[in-house]
């Protein structure tokens, strides 16, 4: 065997001592496929009991001699365990140990007995043998040639395994992205990744450009390589689609793109970077689009196919004229609200009676206005006309919400939709529509505009949609302006609910949101010992310290007297994730509060963050596999240090995290004001200070507010809220869906 490579482990003690032992592993406890990480109990000569190791190893099989450098730590539940830092193979040492790393099962084909036997003939030399006289395994009684064949397959297998884990881990490829890139690419990843590890960027969910970038200087790609040039154009393009965007401009692009690329040794030029878009614009890798004022605009394909296939299903959806019969749906109307003892406003009559004969309508309005009820309404009147109807919402929270509302099941858009995580596509679409005459789509504000291509492309020929959502909140995270756009256009049929209803003006909360709406500073209570308000406002004092101080002093004090629990009914949403008003530092001072440490509560530090059981978390993506989604709130139930597993409980669902996928999800005491898009909670406390000032607007403020259902506290300066009252997010987001709507 030639000599074998020293892996390194990624380092989590910050100064250990450090030793190295030596020893077989005798079996696996745990061990994760997907990022490497390992439990192992260990036989070391002159020791008579099995030693615990952990660590991330690219390969570990029982019977591996290993030489291990590392250090020790005592776990109370566990006893002591020998921390892995990096680790070299060694050749096993006795016939024992040769006999168990054969029978381990890392060769297919070989397993205990016939690795008795191999050793019983070969001895010391077997490993030698199986190397590079495979042939001569012929000479074992029971191993026939056919047999010899598939054996030599299977050690080339595994021996490629590890050349790729060892090359990939000699470049900064960490040991979970390792074997994440050989489940992608097989034997061929070293060749892709030396050929272009930029496309790791793109097959890979949480390599990104700059991580590419890194492994592609490594490997020798040179600074001014096109396939560099053309990733960082696609990340650029990717950035701003973070940021809302459907395309960019292309001089906006070329500046993105030349600051990404530069390094201290290299710059591209304009010219360099304007040819590689051409180039790649030839091989339809990005497609540029020219406005009528004969601007260039960069898309990703599927940006550009998703916006201009959404505009034209709508368009053409508009139209297809229905039968109309409104006499009938005003008497039916009549005798709805006689029989129910209730009064519609004439905006509300009218939403009603164009959602009767229209294929494609929007309803909005401000909290109070009737939104709810108006759907109601729709709901019982397409149940009237014997209508099939399909209920959905964005997020978890946003369907429950609809199903209390109308009585009727809803479902996420993606369940809706029957989402394939395989295909990473949804089974209904327009080759098999949705067996649904009537669908309504509430929270339409979040709708991005993948999820909106998706809805509308499933929405059967001749059947309805109805999309419900408030204007004035934040528009989705992802690209695009769905709702904005549909209204601005002009082509699609919107209904405006504006009248608050005199029960709606009893709440503060609802009156504040209104006022904040024109750009009016909202009323609220100064906070005292009892409020009667259900919108109330602290001071805070000037300094974002006083206010960390003072939503303690609320939550310990003042929200318990009002009859909440703080575990489970107060949300803290924060305009942004950094300083010490920031979503990361209010998650540490108020778990320490709401979920401290207890001997019974086992708890875990990951990537800096502390998660023990009890604490709230949030999700961070998409995971289509475990059906969380982002957004979704849960509770930690579990930790298992054992099997390196963490519970979450999302409702009556529990979720199971390995370690390695800890990324996806972090606290949620704190969340950002973007975060909390579709949700309702009972208690808000709203940090505004100057501190966010970059972030303060209008529709923040609003959204922010909105989420509350009992009672909102905003906590901070006047001059901070008067700022986000007068700003109005002038931030243009760059989307064309309403200019195809009316070209």
């Amino acid at each position: 065997m030639s000599t074998p490579p020293v892996h390194q482990v990624q380092q989590i003690n910050a100064s250990p001592e450090y030793e190295t032992i030596t020893g077989v592993v005798e079996r696996l406890t745990f061990y994760s496929e997907e990022s490497g990480y390992t439990v192992a109990r260990l036989v070391r000569l002159g020791v008579k009991d099995l030693t615990t190791i952990t660590g991330s190893f690219a390969n570990i099989q029982p019977g591996q001699t290993l030489q291990l450098t590392g250090f020790w730590r005592d776990r109370p539940q566990y006893g002591p365990q020998f921390q892995v830092v990096n680790y070299r193979e060694t050749k096993p040492a006795t016939l024992t140990g040769i006999e168990k790393y054969l029978g381990s099962g890392l060769i297919k084909g070989v397993g205990p007995v016939t690795a008795k036997r191999i050793v019983a003939h070969f001895g010391l030399e077997t490993l030698e043998i199986i190397e590079n006289q495979i042939e001569r395994l012929i000479e074992v009684q029971g191993i026939a040639k056919k047999r010899i064949n598939f054996i030599k397959n299977a050690w080339e297998t595994q021996k490629a395994i590890k050349e790729v884990m060892v090359f990939l881990q000699g470049h900064g490829v960490s040991t979970t992205y390792a074997v994440k890139i050989y489940k992608q690419y097989g034997d061929k990843a070293i060749a892709k990744v030396t050929e272009n590890p930029y496309q790791l960027a793109a097959d890979i969910y949480g390599i990104g450009f700059l991580t590419a970038d890194k492994i592609a200087r490594n490997v020798g790609i040179a600074s001014d390589s096109q396939f560099r040039y053309c990733a960082g154009l696609i990340h650029a393009l990717s950035e701003a689609a973070e940021d809302g965007h459907c395309y960019l401009p292309e001089p906006e692009l070329i500046e993105s793109a030349i600051k990404l690329l530069t390094t201290e040794s290299h710059q591209p030029s304009e010219s360099s970077i304007a040819q590689t878009i051409k180039d790649m614009a030839l091989r339809d890798d990005l497609i540029r689009e020219k406005t009528p004022e004969q601007t260039l605009l960069c898309y990703k394909p599927t940006y550009f196919h998703a916006e201009q296939n959404l505009a034209q299903l709508i368009s053409g959806r508009l139209s297809q004229p229905i039968g109309q019969d409104i006499p009938r749906v005003r008497a039916w109307l009549e005798r709805f609200t006689k029989a129910h003892e209730i009064q519609l406003s004439e905006q509300q009559r009218q939403a009603v009676e164009i959602a009767a004969y229209s294929h494609v309508m929007v309803l909005t309005g401000g909290p109070g206005c009737g939104k709810t009820f108006t759907t109601h309404t729709i709901v019982s009147l397409w149940k009237a006309m014997g209508k099939s109807i399909a209920l959905a919402a964005p997020t978890g929270r946003a369907a429950q919400r609809l199903s209390e509302m109308t009585g009727l099941e809803a479902k996420t858009i993606h369940r809706l939709l029957e989402f394939e995580p395989k295909t990473m596509g949804f089974k209904c679409d327009n080759e098999n529509p949705l067996p649904h005459t009537a669908i309504i789509a509430d929270e339409a504000s979040m709708l991005d505009l993948f999820l909106a291509y998706s809805l509308v492309k499933a929405v059967a020929a001749g059947a309805q949609l109805l999309l419900v959502g408030d204007i004035d909140q934040l528009p989705s995270v992802g690209p695009g302006q769905v709702l904005a756009d549909l209204i601005n256009s002009g082509r699609v049929p919107v209904v405006r609910l504006t009248q608050v209803f005199r029960q709606a003006q009893q709440s503060a909360v609802v009156v504040a949101a209104h006022q904040i709406n024109r750009g009016q500073y909202p009323t609220m209570e100064t906070i005292s010992d009892n409020p009667v308000s259900d919108c109330l406002w602290h001071g805070g004092g000037f300094e974002p310290e006083h206010g960390v101080q003072a939503i303690c002093e609320l939550i310990t004090d003042l929200i318990p007297r009002l009859g909440f629990n703080p575990a489970t009914d107060v949300q803290v949403l924060c305009p942004m994730t950094r300083g010490a008003l920031g979503t990361r530092n209010l998650n540490r001072v108020l778990q320490q509060l709401i979920n401290p440490p207890s001997p019974d509560k086992v708890e875990i530090t990951r990537g800096g963050s502390l998660m023990r059981v009890g604490d709230r978390i949030i999700q961070l993506t998409n995971d289509y596999n475990r059906e969380v989604f982002n957004g979704d709130l849960g509770i930690i139930s579990t930790i298992d240090t054992v099997e390196q597993e963490v519970v979450v409980q999302y409702g009556e669902r529990s979720v199971i995290y390995d370690y390695a996928d800890l990324n996806e999800i972090s606290l949620a005491f704190a969340t950002t004001i973007h975060k909390s898009q579709g949700s309702e909670y009972p208690v808000v406390i709203l940090p505004l200070y100057m501190q966010h000032y970059m972030m303060l607007s209008r529709n923040l403020f609003y959204t922010g507010l909105t989420r509350a259902k009992k009672l909102a506290i905003v906590i901070g300066s006047k001059k901070a809220i008067s700022l986000a009252v007068r700003s109005t997010d002038d931030r243009q987001r760059y989307t064309r869906l309403q200019q195809r709507l009316m070209s």
